[in-house]
């Protein structure tokens, strides 16, 4: 019999230290992988922000000739007699504007004449509809709305026709 509890013994005894041996890996393991996820999270919060940073930095360079476009103008628009060349000029840097705009997927909200959506517009005012088919949509756009892909970054200012 106390042979058999002798093997029982180093049966239970080589368990545990098996047990302890890989309770050890796991732990290690498991500090291992926390310690990757916590600097992967540290790196793409990192990211995230030069990202944000950078996205701003090409807003803003491809803002730059605009503006210089528009020193232009000024400049050259203090001696002109002819309105035609000042409104063409005008014209043209509005182009690039809307040209820099549509380049970073801003577009205008379609408002006019539409069903008034509280999704995308944001009712000012009610005017009476003139006839029945006018009801419940938008009469006048007093600011334009915009998007960014397909999020509302400004919503449309109407006056709704009731």
């Amino acid at each position: 019999m106390t042979k058999k509890k002798s093997i029982q013994e180093t049966d239970s005894n080589l368990q545990i230290e098996t047990l302890t041996v890989e309770n050890a890996e796991l732990n290690d393991r498991f500090l291992r992988l926390y310690s990757e996820f916590e600097n992967y999270k540290k790196r793409t919060a990192k990211e995230k922000i030069d990202i944000i940073a950078t996205a701003s930095e090409k807003v803003i360079l491809g803002l730059l000739p605009i503006v210089d476009d528009f020193e232009r103008a000024i400049t050259q628009n203090q001696n002109i007699e002819d309105v035609t060349v000042l409104k063409e000029g005008f014209e043209l840097i509005y182009n690039k504007l809307l040209a820099l705009l549509k380049r970073f997927e801003v577009e205008e909200i379609a408002a006019l004449g539409e069903p008034f959506d509280t999704d995308l517009h944001e009712a000012i005012t009610h005017f009476p509809a003139q006839c029945e088919d006018d009801k419940g949509k938008i009469m006048d756009v007093t600011q334009k709305g915009y998007k960014l892909k397909d999020k509302v970054i400004r919503f449309a200012k109407v006056v709704v026709a009731n």
